[in-house]
């Protein structure tokens, strides 16, 4: 029995002792890395986070000076839009009016004409002594 609590006693110091040693060494460690491990990551998701919120900000930025550059662009259409609009009407007045002054020149035209025509038709359908202010009473 002396022996085998020697042998205990010798197992506990030379290979018991050591071998928790070692082993708690290592649980150190794996746990050590294991939480730097899990710092790094939060770090990352820190900077991830960071990112990402530039990026966001970025995107706003470009999207406001893509808008901004739109309404730009709109407003210069418009403006164009209604200079040609104006031109355009302006013409139409114009050819409005030309139309209107070849109208009442034709109208003087054609009552000049009228007028020499029914004395000419009156001339030739009256007989030689008839007047036409006798027709007309």
């Amino acid at each position: 029995m002396i022996l085998f609590i020697l042998l205990v006693a010798a197992y506990g110091l030379l290979v018991r002792r050591p071998l928790d040693r070692v082993l708690a060494e290592r649980r150190a460690r794996t746990s050590g890395a294991v939480e730097q491990a899990r710092g790094a990551i939060s770090a990352a998701e820190a900077e991830t986070a960071v990112y990402e919120g530039k990026l966001r900000a970025a995107k706003a930025e470009i999207f406001q000076a893509r808008d901004q550059k739109l309404k730009l662009w709109n407003a210069e259409r418009d403006a164009a839009l209604d200079q040609a609009r104006n031109a355009t009407q302006e013409r139409v007045r114009a050819a409005r009016q030309e139309v209107e002054q070849s109208v009442a020149g034709a109208r003087k035209q054609i009552e000049s004409v009228s007028v020499e025509l029914s004395a000419q038709v009156l001339r030739a359908v009256l007989p030689a002594g008839v007047t036409s202010s006798e027709v007309a009473q």
